[in-house]
């Protein structure tokens, strides 16, 4: 009985990980196709949405029917509670590359970022990914140590987006108010993107340690 209820949980910790590398996935591609202007791939990332919310309403079914079969307590539940919200992060997460790819689709045939603002969106990009890179090793093997690492990660990501946000309040800014809107949803939507990276690395580290990051 032990043994079958612990395989039902390394398998929702099988989706937890399924779902980090799609969201992954779905953020470099619209990034991609934000700063290529490829329509194609935006509406991949779009339609992938949805298999990612299918993957959580599923892991979130099977993480509370064992929760009322197994009654589970200590290590145990707080495996399962912490898999619940793990699982909306990851969801939100997907939900945001949604909409970066979304924003990319609204405005095409046009790029929907000037040109000088290709860098750090660019930069942006590849620190989401990074970020996800690391959240994946540490959820796959509960290290605790590279778990608060994230929270200084999430610093590059803070910092780009007050650069951009600088740049969108400058006087000289000359794209107009509606690329100012696109940049200032599209920089919320990279930020949050880590943020959510973020709350899952504390959330493993409250599962290792029973304790919450002091950071």
């Amino acid at each position: 009985m032990r043994n079958a209820f612990h395989d039902e949980l390394d398998s929702i910790g099988t989706s937890l990980l399924q779902m980090a590398g799609l969201a992954r996935v779905a953020m470099s591609e619209a990034t991609t196709a934000l700063l290529t202007v490829d329509l194609g791939l935006a509406e991949k990332v779009i339609a992938a949405d949805d298999v990612i919310d299918e993957i959580q309403h599923d892991l979130d079914a099977r993480t509370i029917n064992l929760m009322a079969r197994q009654q589970p307590v200590a290590s145990d539940l707080r495996t399962l509670v912490s898999s619940l919200r793990m699982s909306a992060d990851l969801e939100r997460m997907g939900d945001l590359a949604h909409h970066v790819a979304k924003q990319a689709r609204m405005r095409y045939p046009n790029s929907a970022v000037p040109a000088e603002l290709v860098p750090t969106i660019t930069a942006m990009g590849l620190v989401a990914d990074k970020l996800v890179d690391k959240l994946s090793s540490v959820m796959e093997h509960r290290d605790a140590a590279r778990a608060l690492e994230l929270e200084t990660d999430d610093d590059e990501m803070d910092k780009l987006h007050r650069e951009l946000i600088a740049i969108l309040l400058s006087d000289n800014w000359p794209h107009g108010i509606e690329t100012a809107i696109d940049m200032t949803l599209l920089g919320r939507f990279y930020e949050r993107f880590a943020d959510h990276a973020v709350s899952i690395s504390r959330r493993v580290y409250f599962l290792v340690t029973g304790e919450f990051s002091s950071n």
